[in-house]
C-alpha cells in the first residue's frame, strides 16, 4: 500500500478537515471528524446504508500510524486516502488539548427516521431538547453498551456531529443507527405506531422505576425520552407519553445527571426485555 508522504499544514486538504469543526461546513459538505483510535477503528469497519465506506480520509503523525498499523491498514482497505501529519497539523485540525494522533474525516451516517421504524425496534433513546453535546455522546454510548436499536435526536437537540459528540460516544456513533432533526411529536407518534411504549424519564415523574419493574411493564418495546440537561422535559412533551419515569433516589442525592439517569434507564429495560434464564439443575 506503499507509505503515504508527510502533508503539509498548509495542504488544502488539511483546511478542508479544519473547517469540519463548523457545524455548517459540516452540513454543507455532510463530512465530520472523528478523533482517536477508537473512533478512527470504528469508522474505517463502518459502511452505510450505501454500502459505502464512511472513513473518508485519515490524518496521522508518524508515532501513530506506526503504533496503530492495523488502523491504518483498515483504512486503505477502506479505500480512505491515508496522510501522515506532524503533530502541529494534527493539533491545527483536532478539537482537543492532547490530540491522541489520529483524525479521520469520515461522511455522514445518520439514518432516516422511516428506516428505524421499519426495522420494529424494541429499544429506543430519544433525546429531547439535549443542548450539551457531551452528554448526547454519553447517553448514545449508554444507549449502545444496553443493546438499544436506536437513537432519535430531536430537531431541537445538538448536532450529531459536534466533535464533542462524536468523541463521547466512544465509537458508538458508528454501532446503531441514528436519526437526527426529527421533531418530538413525530418521534413520539412514529414510535408509538409501531407499537413502542413511550416513557418520559423525569425525576418529577409520578410513575417510580423500581415499582415498574415489581410491576412488570417494561418487557415491551420501549422508547426512553430524555430532556434538557438543565430543566428537564417540558410539560408538553411529558404529556405525550404512556407513563413519566422517575429514577429512585435512595441516598442524599439531589438528583442524577442526564446520561447517568439514561444509562440506568436504558439498562432496566434491557433487563426486563431479556429472557429469563432457567435456575440450574
Amino acid at each position: 500500500m506503499g507509505t503515504p508522504e508527510l502533508i503539509s499544514p498548509r495542504s488544502p486538504r488539511v483546511a478542508a478537515a479544519r473547517r469540519l469543526a463548523r457545524r455548517n461546513f459540516r452540513g454543507k459538505e455532510r463530512r465530520f471528524i472523528a478523533e482517536g483510535p477508537q473512533a478512527v477503528r470504528e469508522a474505517a469497519a463502518h459502511r452505510g446504508g450505501d454500502g459505502e465506506p464512511t472513513l473518508i480520509e485519515l490524518f496521522a503523525t508518524p508515532e501513530a500510524a506506526e503504533r496503530y498499523a492495523d488502523i491504518i491498514g483498515a483504512a486503505h482497505t477502506a479505500g480512505a486516502r491515508v496522510h501522515l501529519a506532524g503533530a502541529d497539523v494534527l493539533a491545527d485540525v483536532s478539537q482537543t488539548v492532547t490530540p491522541q494522533g489520529l483524525i479521520g474525516v469520515c461522511r455522514f451516517l445518520d439514518s432516516p427516521f422511516p428506516e428505524i421504524l421499519a426495522a420494529k425496534p424494541t429499544l429506543v433513546a430519544v433525546l429531547a431538547n439535549v443542548r450539551d453535546p457531551g452528554n448526547a455522546g454519553t447517553v448514545l454510548r449508554c444507549a449502545d453498551a444496553a443493546g438499544a436499536d436506536a437513537v432519535v435526536l430531536t430537531d431541537a437537540s445538538v448536532d450529531l456531529y459536534n466533535p464533542k459528540s462524536v468523541r463521547a460516544s466512544v465509537g458508538s456513533l458508528f454501532h446503531l443507527p441514528v436519526a437526527v432533526g426529527v421533531p418530538v411529536e413525530q418521534a413520539v407518534q412514529g414510535l408509538r405506531d409501531a407499537g413502542v411504549r413511550i416513557l418520559a424519564a423525569d425525576g418529577a415523574g409520578a410513575d417510580d422505576l423500581d415499582d415498574e419493574l415489581d410491576a412488570g411493564t417494561m418487557g415491551g418495546p420501549t422508547a426512553w425520552v430524555f430532556g434538557n440537561e438543565a430543566w428537564g422535559l417540558p410539560e408538553e412533551t411529558r404529556a405525550l407519553a404512556d407513563a413519566v419515569v422517575r429514577v429512585p433516589i435512595h441516598g442524599k442525592a439531589e438528583s442524577l445527571n442526564l446520561a447517568t439517569a439514561a444509562a440506568v434507564c436504558l439498562y432496566a429495560s434491557a433487563r426486563a426485555q431479556r429472557p429469563r434464564r432457567a435456575p440450574d439443575a
